[in-house]
């Protein structure tokens, strides 16, 4: 019955969707299981973003607590991921809005922004595809790539980081931020050359 189901709606096979659904049921530790999957991920990208850490986990109860609202109408359209930063990245649209023509917050000294659980020092230089060409200490290196990516637009950041670290594809990320995948592939292509463009000023001594 499972598998029947799952190829008329190839999201059902999606371990989350099932949680989801679960959650539909009244499961509150299928709720909590979500959290803990997701809390650092959605953090890690709110932070850089929005590059502030304390909003950010804000934001992030906030995801979680649209997610427990909307429960009781969910259906699987779409991975659970998908869904969930389609609700993050609105959430981000409206505060970055909402704070009208304050300046954007620059990365703190501090900030290492993790993206996933993984230590980002490990994980943001080598995914970016764009290591500079001479040796760098390993905190300069954080702080370049940094401020490359806030170099990004909004949406070609959010794109970025979906891709590179949610390891999300052209299609899901297309559904995330209501694009189409062509649309997403150009919006990443143009965000590598302006990290590239960025990252050149460092290199080229």
């Amino acid at each position: 019955m499972a598998t029947t189901q799952s190829k008329t709606n190839p999201c059902l096979s999606d371990p989350d969707v099932q949680l989801m659904l679960r959650v539909k049921q009244g499961d509150e530790e299928a709720f909590t299981e979500l959290v803990e999957n997701y809390q650092d991920r959605l953090v890690g990208i709110f932070t850089n973003v929005l590059g502030d850490r304390e909003a950010a986990e804000d934001l992030a109860q906030e995801t979680f607590l649209r997610v427990y609202r909307a429960r009781n109408g969910y259906e699987p359209q779409a991975r659970f991921a998908t869904w969930l930063f389609r609700i993050a990245n609105n959430l981000a649209s409206n505060t970055k809005r909402s704070r009208g023509r304050r300046k954007e917050v620059q990365f703190g000294s501090g900030e290492t922004g993790p993206l996933s659980t993984r230590p980002p020092e490990k994980n943001l230089p080598e995914k970016s595809a764009l290591m500079p060409a001479r040796m760098l200490d390993k905190a300069e290196l954080l702080k370049i790539v940094h401020q490359a990516m806030d170099s990004l637009n909004e949406r070609q950041r959010i794109a970025v980081l979906l891709n590179k670290f949610e390891e999300m594809s052209y299609a899901d990320i297309a559904a995330t931020l209501e694009l189409s995948p062509s649309a997403v592939k150009s919006l990443l292509s143009r965000a590598r050359e302006n990290m590239k463009d960025h990252l050149e000023k460092y290199v080229k001594m």
